[in-house]
């Protein structure tokens, strides 16, 4: 969530420590500060809100220096303030900090009874409070941080500059991810590749319970054990890693746009020209799973729900949904033939990550649908899917969460096809589906405006119901959860056939009613809760093809006309106006579409 970058370098540091900040904003934050070494002493400079409220304090009051970390900030113990905002610092001891540290009441209290005295509300603060008290017992600043890292309960990842010491920074991580780039004769340190990415091609990814004692010329990282450690340095792709709007108004529109042409990239790292499904060398025998376990959170979880309707009509395998923070709390039991699959845009999901430990060693093969290859979840899977869906900037997920259900799609194939749900004429059909499904998305693009016009009428509502049947449910709650996130306006999805057991209570003139209704073999049956709807004044925006719009489009408040697909892929189409239903919806209430209120793109804190 908290976006941290480190630099040991040869330039001045504050401007570059900004600029790599600006590339972590997607993670999302609500302060944001420096601190830098000038002359052996440690000096920062914070502030509340967006990164030019940093850019503005630095013109009038600038920090010199060449070495320095970086920090936004993403609320979890105290508000956004001056006062609780990153870097803290006590004594000689600079930290900036991503996650919870468990424990730290229990730290304050000791360092109460020892005099020490606390300015925040944090638990930042005490990792560096601790390190300063440890410091003045006589330990040296890698001695005292070292053994600090010992005390610390809970998820972090952690990095120290020190007072007096220009040529050394201390990187931590257990829980939440953390990197290092390597320059000539500089250092960094960063949350993401990202961030680095203008700083260096060369990057190493910290392990779980990794320290690392950073110069400008070497490091030295040890496993939680205290032993050397060795960290493969990787060369990453700086063009994979670059970001900008392309010449849109926000990055969630650049990215929804982006749509056709990254799931045409993902369908060919999975489908040969022959029209062979084609999975990383590790592969999955289907033969060998009788069930399958999904876990995930937000949109990736209801991409999940999704391929749950796949994988029981399509290749007849039975499988259970889980939301990833509730997953390992109910202590489900898993049975030795059982396929657990773990789907994260970041791959660091902190749940998601913990649910995967708990099938480790339970399941017969763990397996991970993921956008960042060497993110944790990947490294510890048996066998990870990248999505091929490139950077993903807005909060509110689009090209990500597409390319996670065509990779879906594709492994539900390859399950099919080895356990023999589907003839190979069948699986051929399919995959003709799936290769035409970029062009379909690009006829649904075209509609833009009738969906922003659409948007304007929902811009007034406070609350907003979603529909949908069959494959359409996940969809509705997708299009629900993408509308509450950017526009802030209350919305709910519930299945068609679940209106009269309940929700149609709500209904009336000033509740609209989105449905989301292909003329497939349930439309009849939506369309009858439809009509439902409009028997009690509710406005109903009708989302379906040219066929289902002639039949039930009359009386309708809206209508949105997608292109004809084949049933299954359906999903997957329907994305697209439960994406700009909300965009348009954002921009027309004025609200920060890419980083709404209170989110984060990335959740590495429980």
């Amino acid at each position: 969530m908290c976006g941290i970058v480190g630099v040991l370098g040869d330039h001045e540091a504050a401007p570059i420590l900004v600029e790599a900040l600006k590339r972590l904003e997607y993670r999302g934050y609500d302060s944001a500060g420096i601190a830098t070494i000038n002359g052996g002493e440690l000096a920062r400079r914070r502030a509340v809100g967006k990164l030019v409220n940093l850019s503005d304090l630095l013109v009038h009051e600038p920090l010199a220096g060449k070495s320095g970390i970086g920090h936004t900030r993403w609320a979890t113990h105290g508000g956004p303030s001056v006062t609780n905002a990153h870097p803290h610092q006590a004594g000689g001891v600079a930290v900036v900090h991503n996650g919870i540290i468990e424990n730290f009441r229990e730290l304050r209290e000791e360092l109460a009874a020892a005099g020490v005295t606390f300015v925040t509300e944090t638990d930042t603060e005490t990792v560096a409070l601790l390190t300063q008290h440890h410091m003045d017992a006589g330990l040296s600043p890698i001695e005292a941080t070292q053994k600090t890292l010992t005390r610390l309960e809970g998820a972090f990842a952690l990095a120290f500059l020190f007072d007096g010491e220009d040529d050394l920074m201390i990187a931590a991580r257990k829980g939440s991810p953390l990197a290092l780039g390597y320059g000539d004769g500089e250092m960094f340190v960063g949350s993401d590749a990202i961030a680095l990415s203008p700083l260096t091609d060369r990057i190493c990814y910290l392990e779980e319970g990794d320290h690392a004692i950073i110069t400008r010329k070497s490091v030295e990282i040890r496993d939680a054990d205290g032993n050397l450690a060795n960290r493969a340095i990787k060369t990453i792709q700086i063009d994979n890693t670059r970001i900008d709007k392309g010449g849109h108004k926000h990055f969630m529109a650049k990215e929804i746009a982006e749509q056709p042409g990254v799931i045409h990239g993902a369908l060919q790292n999975y489908i040969s020209t022959e029209g062979n499904i084609t999975l990383p060398a590790e592969g999955i025998d289907f033969t060998q799973i009788d069930r399958i376990t999904m876990v995930a959170c937000g949109t990736a979880y209801l991409a999940c729900l999704t391929a749950k309707y796949w994988f029981e009509q399509i290749a007849r395998i039975p499988v259970e949904v889980d939301v990833a923070s509730e997953f390992r709390y109910r202590e489900p039991p898993i049975p030795a033939r059982t396929l657990a699959i773990f789907v994260s845009q970041s791959g660091e999901t902190a749940d998601t990550l913990a649910a995967l430990r708990y099938c480790s060693g339970k399941a017969a093969k763990i397996a991970s649908v993921v956008n960042v290859n060497e993110s944790s979840i990947a490294r510890e899977s048996d066998l990870y899917l990248p999505i091929h869906a490139g950077v993903e900037v807005g909060v509110a997920s689009t090209k990500a969460f597409s390319c996670q259900l065509t990779v879906l799609f594709t492994l539900v194939l390859k399950a099919a096809q080895d356990t023999g749900a589907l003839g190979k004429d069948a699986i051929a059909d399919h995959i003709s589906a799936l290769r035409g499904l970029p062009a379909i998305i690009n006829t649904a693009l075209e509609q833009n405006e009738t969906m922003a016009a659409a948007a304007r009428k929902l811009a007034s509502a406070r609350d907003v119901l979603f529909l949908g049947r069959g494959h359409m449910y996940p969809l509705a709650h997708e299009g629900a959860l993408k509308l509450k996130e950017i526009s802030y306006i209350h919305a709910e999805a519930y299945a068609s056939g679940e209106l009269k057991h309940g929700p149609i209570a709500l209904v009336d003139e000033n509740v609209p009613v989105v449905v989301m209704a292909p003329r497939d073999a349930l439309f009849d049956k939506t369309v009858s809760n439809m009509q439902e709807v409009m028997a009690r004044k509710g406005k109903v925006i009708l989302i379906s093809d040219a066929q289902g719009l002639a039949e039930a489009s009359e009386g309708v408040w809206a209508s949105i006309e997608m292109p004809s697909i084949a049933d299954a892929l359906a999903p997957i189409l329907y994305a697209i106006p439960a994406q700009l239903l909300a965009y348009h919806t954002a921009v027309a209430k004025g609200t920060d579409v890419d980083q709404p209120r209170n989110l984060a793109k990335s959740v590495t804190v429980e």
